[in-house]
């Protein structure tokens, strides 16, 4: 699992493989949670299986330090 954070943009993507190819998550599917100011996004395959989460709003649906410790995203 890996954690990468974008504050520019408050956006952590939580993978859970260990790569994800170009064009390897090709359905997104957007989450409804107790929170109207945030969103997450699951990622999955062609087979249907989790790759990733995609957190938007990140700063106000996940712990500060959570995000303090992750890698900064990249492109």
């Amino acid at each position: 699992m890996h954690l990468a954070y974008d504050p520019e943009h408050d956006t952590a993507r939580v993978r859970l493989t260990a790569h994800v190819p170009p064009g390897g998550a090709v359905r997104q599917v957007p989450v409804d949670g107790p929170r109207t100011d945030a969103e997450a996004v699951l990622d999955l395959d062609a087979d249907g299986r989790l790759l990733g989460i995609e957190v938007i709003g990140a700063r106000r649906a996940l712990p500060a330090d959570l995000l303090d410790a992750a890698d900064p995203a990249t492109g």
